[in-house]
């Protein structure tokens, strides 16, 4: 496994993000994966390694880099209730100046650099986020949707934007809800906006679960709830490669 730190250059500056690919052989289809707000850690680069062993370049960006290089925030190495207000009071401003049109110019250098490197294939690629990085996900399916090969999220606010942006998207979707986070009546209603533009997709809510299960350096983290994740994304992934 390849792995490593590299710059983004971008209209704002210079991102740093954590690229993981198989070593040798190539190319490999890329994969844009954006954390949740937390950023850029131990967890992520464990997860982006994980998905690079199926046989695919992972560039996890610092969505936050305008606020420094990572980490942003310091982190404790376990993240529970006690520990998260105080986080979420340092997460939330940067969260809040992170707004649509810096979304998208930042979503299009990932996906040009992504594009230039040798190691990846050339055409669309896919991109997955977690919690607020899926957010930012479905706004690059949006904004982009003849680069984006493949969308999943994870408990993340995938409609904060309405459902009707949601149209623009071309590619087969995927979107784990966690249970605290989307009631069974939410789950209809995104569902059948989901139906009614006529998009590809798969939407459920994950059983058991709460936000972040994905992250097992948190109080949420389900391991069946992750597992479940792999089961859903990688299939996905191999469906659109």
């Amino acid at each position: 496994m390849e792995t490593g730190t590299l710059s983004v250059p971008t209209p704002d500056g210079t991102a740093d993000a954590f690229a993981a690919f198989p070593a040798g052989g190539g190319p490999y289809p890329g994969i844009l994966m954006y954390p949740d707000g937390l950023g850029i850690r131990p967890v992520l680069r464990e997860m982006a390694q994980e998905l690079a062993g199926h046989g695919y370049y992972v560039l996890v960006p610092n969505v936050f880099y305008r606020h420094g290089p990572t980490p942003v925030i310091d982190l404790p190495d376990h993240i529970g209730a006690a520990e998260r207000p105080q986080i979420m009071g340092q997460v939330m401003p940067l969260i809040e100046a992170l707004d649509a049109e810096r979304v998208r110019a930042d979503a299009e250098a990932y996906l040009r650099f992504l594009a230039d490197r040798p190691q990846v294939s050339a055409g669309p690629v896919g991109v997955t986020g977690y919690c607020f990085g899926g957010l930012l996900a479905v706004r690059t399916a949006v904004a982009y949707p003849q680069r984006v090969a493949a969308l999943a999220a994870f408990h993340a606010p995938v409609a904060a934007d309405g459902t009707a942006p949601l149209a623009a998207i071309t590619a087969p979707i995927h979107f784990g809800h966690a249970a605290s986070d989307l009631t069974p009546a939410a789950l209809t209603d995104l569902n059948a906006a989901l139906t009614e533009a006529n998009l590809d997709h798969t939407s459920e809510i994950y059983p058991d679960t709460e936000h972040g299960f994905t992250m097992s350096d948190t109080d949420a983290f389900s391991e069946p709830g992750l597992k479940q994740h792999w089961d859903r994304l990688l299939p996905l992934l191999e469906r659109a490669f």
